[in-house]
């Protein structure tokens, strides 16, 4: 693992670092907080999963979430969206393929599948990562994301619900395998059989049988992807018909930007720290 560069912030260290990567055959980047109580011992891992066209660097430089995350003493990690390199298939004119749109899946179709491998990265290799190099305590970990993160957030705890206290997002792509957002790109990475895109779809896996004790989500009700690739309407009737406690707060007047994010981090970092301290 390669430090590219350290910061002090709230007490604590935000942190970038790059490693080769053999679950994505390339190199990756991630950025870690850890709080001032590390000092002390170990600490609980936030995961954050960015969405569309994002980087690790998104959230770092306009997330707004040290400050709590220091009090609250938690660890918060930010992958990379997806593989990148010059070896690495992209179509660099359309922002909802390729790099920056991995969609947390594992691809199993060519030329993708060597590389567009984000599910497993951020559930085995990146969390063993961290594990041997940082003070995390994996024994109590949580997930948030923001649109295709947030999908990444809520398919990988229903997937994982033994190792997630928590899950919440910020308009999350709740439906990816009909949205227009991301059909293209799971045709792509999967291959044509459907019954494959369901394994990555948060509506699909609740109605397939998956079960997490409860959801927090954020939607902003000016966002401009609210009709056409977030659906939220249909994650809720998909929790009630499964019995899975949800909390969908529509927000009046925010749209799908960071200023959205940060305006509601507090809560969900807070929300997190609550069931991550039980």
């Amino acid at each position: 693992m390669k430090t590219i560069s350290t910061s002090k912030s709230h007490g604590g260290v935000q942190g970038v670092y790059s490693h080769a990567s053999e679950t994505c055959g390339c190199d990756m980047t991630f950025a870690v907080f850890v709080p001032p109580q590390a000092a002390d011992g170990p600490c609980p891992v936030l995961w954050y999963l960015s969405g569309l066209t994002c980087t690790h660097q998104n959230v770092m430089d306009k997330g707004e979430y040290r400050r709590m995350a220091a009090e609250l003493g938690l660890i918060v990690v930010c992958p990379d969206t997806s593989p990148r390199g010059e070896h690495v298939p992209d179509e660099k004119d359309d922002w909802q393929f390729g790099s920056g749109a991995g969609f947390y899946v594992d691809a199993t179709e060519a030329p993708y599948a060597a590389n567009y491998r984000m599910y497993s990265y951020v559930t085995r290799e990146l969390p063993a990562l961290v594990a041997a190099n940082f003070p995390a305590d994996m024994a109590r970990q949580s997930i948030f994301g923001h649109s295709m993160g947030g999908q990444g957030a809520l398919t990988i705890a229903l997937k994982n619900p033994g190792r997630f206290r928590s899950c919440s997002a910020f308009a999350p792509i709740v439906q990816p395998s009909t949205a227009d957002w991301s059909k293209k790109a799971f045709a792509r990475y999967l291959g044509a059989d459907q019954r494959a895109w369901r394994t990555y779809d948060t509506c699909a896996l609740i109605e397939d049988g998956a079960r997490f004790p409860e959801l927090l989500v954020d939607q902003g009700e000016a966002d401009g992807f609210l009709q056409d690739g977030l659906r939220p309407w249909l994650l809720e009737a998909a929790c009630k018909d499964a019995g899975i406690p949800l909390t969908l707060r529509m927000q009046p007047g925010y749209d799908h930007s960071y200023f959205f994010i940060s305006t509601f981090m507090d809560d969900h970092l807070r929300w997190h720290a609550a069931r991550l301290a039980q």
